[in-house]
């Protein structure tokens, strides 16, 4: 047998060993992998990063206990959430939820809600229109600008098994700058060169399971 023959052998042999190594370590995928469902304010989740490695049988969730205390009521509620709708992930529900508090703040702020009723619940949108109407009659209108979301964290969540309806109240600071000004144009409150923090705590609520992506905001408060 020729040398030349023999090197294609052998070097036959070690793409095979480099073939087999490589699958081993990264595995493989096949077919189409259906998509995250959309959150809050957009109409797609945005993916996390964070490898499919968040649950380990037999040990914590991290995507859970990276938001919450291991075994507390709120991690039982986010789990159960994920036993109706395994699709769920926290870490993407606070990205989403980080996205809905500027686009819901900043329509109210600017006095019109109509992009973003759907994302609230009738009492919450009654509430706003309420506030809208009021600064309305008194001739006051807001200009405000959105800096960014400084803080995202969940404070609680619940899970109500009998109708799959999830509820997650989050921890939000945003920054902005915001000057209200009276019929006459006058500045009567705020300053445009300064930006203030706005704490939030807001809750949201959804069927899991269900067809309807959106997540609704159904109680806010400070």
């Amino acid at each position: 047998m020729s040398s030349a023959i023999i090197q294609l052998l052998v070097l036959a042999g070690i793409a095979v060993f480099l073939i087999l190594r490589l699958r081993s370590v990264l595995g493989t995928r096949d077919g189409f992998e259906k998509p995250p469902a959309p959150l809050p304010g957009s109409s797609e989740r945005r993916r996390s990063g964070r490898p499919e490695l968040d649950v380990i049988e037999g040990g914590p969730d991290r995507d859970i206990t990276d938001h919450v205390e291991d075994g507390s009521q709120a991690a039982k509620a986010l789990a159960a959430m994920k036993m109706a709708e395994p699709g769920f992930n926290v870490t993407e529900f606070l990205e989403g939820a980080r996205g809905a508090y500027e686009m819901i703040l900043m329509a109210f702020e600017k006095g019109d809600i109509e992009d973003v009723r759907g994302f609230l619940s009738p009492e919450v949108a009654d509430t706003f229109d309420t506030v809208i109407a009021d600064r309305k009659a008194q001739g006051l209108s807001i200009n405000a600008n959105f800096v960014g979301v400084r803080e995202v964290s969940l404070a609680s969540a619940e899970f109500d098994r009998d109708s799959s309806e999830g509820n997650v109240t989050v921890r939000l600071v945003g920054e902005l700058t915001s000057v209200v000004t009276n019929s006459d144009g006058d500045v009567v409150e705020g300053d445009p060169s300064e930006i203030k923090r706005q704490r939030d705590v807001w809750t949201f609520s959804r069927r899991m399971g269900s067809d309807d992506p959106n997540w609704i905001l159904v109680a806010t408060g400070e």
